[in-house]
């Protein structure tokens, strides 16, 4: 899903303000969300992870850009809690005292077809190239990769992948690698001759360069 939330590769946005002696949680609120989540995940009432992720990236651009960390989590849980019947939005707002905005409706969506392969197609050493596709759901391959190409510098097994696993529950573990990319071949001359990036991509996303 090319949302806002894909913010990787991007510049612009100034030096990250590391706080001194910060605490695990500023209030108790983040404390409680974080509590519920886990709680959920336990119960399986909210769905699996990638679902969880893909309920955050369908939050409103607005509320996602003025929400804290610990709202995101709040907004996603809340939101996938109604989508399952296990509450309902009249419910959350009366609760709140007030408005309780969701995430967005689950658009229409293409699913892709996992090939539920767990033996690797590439090796370490092979040179690769992302496909620049474009879904419309829930994927772990960024934006500032995609159309790119790099080397596989490490096999890591097979895992579900995520961009049918946020949709549904079926089979569809493939393997995943780490794939390094010069800095120069994601940014051209603005990075330096010698640095190199590692990304973790899955099968589905790559093809021989």
């Amino acid at each position: 899903m090319n949302g806002l939330h894909d913010m990787g590769g991007m510049d612009g946005f100034g030096p990250v303000q590391v706080e001194k002696r910060e605490p695990v949680f500023h209030h108790r609120w983040e404390r409680r969300v974080f509590g519920l989540v886990g709680g959920s995940a336990t119960r399986r009432l909210a769905g699996p992870t990638d679902a969880f992720r893909f309920a955050i990236e369908r939050m409103r651009p607005s509320h996602y850009l003025r929400a804290s960390y610990y709202e995101r989590w709040l907004t996603a849980l809340a939101t996938l809690l109604v989508e399952k019947g296990v509450v309902t939005r009249e419910e959350l707002v009366g609760r709140a005292g007030g408005s309780f905005p969701l995430s967005q409706p689950v658009p229409p969506l293409h699913i892709p077809t996992s090939t539920g392969s767990q033996a690797p197609l590439f090796v370490v050493g092979d040179f690769v190239e992302v496909r620049n596709d474009h879904p419309g759901g829930h994927t772990r391959c960024p934006r500032y990769v995609r159309g790119k190409r790099g080397t596989i510098v490490r096999v890591d097994g097979a895992f579900r992948l995520p961009d049918v696993a946020a949709h549904r529950d079926v089979p569809c573990a493939e393997p995943a690698y780490s794939v390094r990319f010069s800095a120069r071949e994601l940014w051209c001359t603005a990075a330096g001759a010698t640095e190199t990036i590692h990304v973790d991509l899955w099968e589905s996303y790559l093809k021989p360069a």
